[in-house]
């Protein structure tokens, strides 16, 4: 059982991963025999050995497939209820659409300090779309698999943000701007003395240049740590969510008085995981627009 436990876990964490295996390589089929490749090959990954092999270049094929779809339901979603938008009775849709454009906007106009017209559709755009891979999670943990597994796919993780590519993805993509909105606010100087003229200063300028070095290192220090904490603190949130539902599916393969157990511990975790789910979109979107706005700030 505890085999099978282990077996049954470690399959529901696997990607579904297409990358390069080298020349030489002994892969291991699925009916127990080995064969060897001849030349270098691109293939999709029959085990979590060959996914692992497959190193840096690999390519989660599940994850963007999920992520990228979201992406483009919202769109769609979205596109419907601007395209069917009226001054007259609005619908429950048009309606559920205001309330978050509204939210939205009013959280970045509170927590925003500069001007800059991207900002708010950005929020939109991280909340709403972190919010839907998020969402994924409430889905049965077997059902997808299952399905896919019927078509002859190996593995099918369904929920984009337990994957650190991604959640480094969106991180990455928020510091880049960072980055770019510091020196097109303050300008190279500008942010370059944010970097080594605080938090110690000193007027006398020959204790100000021993200063320098120091402050150089405790800001950079605090500039990377911005998109590693962002980019973890969704992807550990999540992935121990999903852990919780796969030990609890574990359940109902034990016995009638387990599974019914697991039954109203799926209920009630997945009552919980509604607020985990939201509030981690919200957090990302928020700390998103806070590190945005300091990089407008000009001291």
């Amino acid at each position: 059982m505890a085999g099978n436990s282990q077996e049954y876990i470690s399959h529901h964490l696997t990607n579904l991963t297409y990358g390069k295996l080298p020349a030489g390589y002994v892969r291991h089929n699925a009916d127990g025999t080995e064969s060897e490749l001849t030349e270098a090959t691109w293939t999709m990954a029959h085990t979590k050995q060959e996914a692992a092999d497959m190193g840096f270049m690999a390519v989660n094929v599940d994850t963007l497939g999920w992520s990228f779809g979201l992406g483009a339901l919202l769109m769609f979603l979205f596109w419907r209820a601007a395209k069917k938008a009226s001054t007259d009775v609005p619908s429950g849709f048009q309606n559920f659409v205001e309330m978050i454009v509204e939210f939205i906007d009013n959280t970045v106009k509170e927590a925003f300090h500069g001007r800059n017209p991207l900002i708010a559709p950005l929020a939109m755009t991280i909340f709403t779309w972190v919010f839907m891979m998020n969402f994924m999670d409430l889905i049965p943990v077997d059902v997808l698999p299952t399905i896919f597994g019927a078509m002859g796919v190996h593995y099918m993780k369904v929920v984009p943000s337990t994957d650190v590519n991604i959640t480094f993805g969106l991180s990455l993509t928020v510091f880049a701007m960072m980055i770019f909105y510091s020196i097109k606010v303050k300008g190279i100087g500008g942010f370059m003395g944010e970097l080594t003229l605080q938090p110690f200063s000193a007027k006398n300028p020959v204790v100000q240049a021993i200063f320098i070095p120091i402050n150089l290192i405790l800001e950079s220090v605090a500039l990377i740590a911005k998109p590693i904490s962002l980019a973890l603190r969704l992807f550990g949130n999540m992935y121990a969510g999903e852990m919780i539902f796969i030990l609890i599916a574990l359940m109902f393969s034990a016995g009638a008085a387990l599974a019914i157990m697991g039954g109203v511990l799926q209920w009630a975790w997945a009552v919980f995981h509604i607020l985990v789910i939201t509030l981690q979109a919200f957090i990302f979107m928020m700390l998103t627009i806070v590190y945005l706005s300091m990089s407008h700030e000009d001291h």
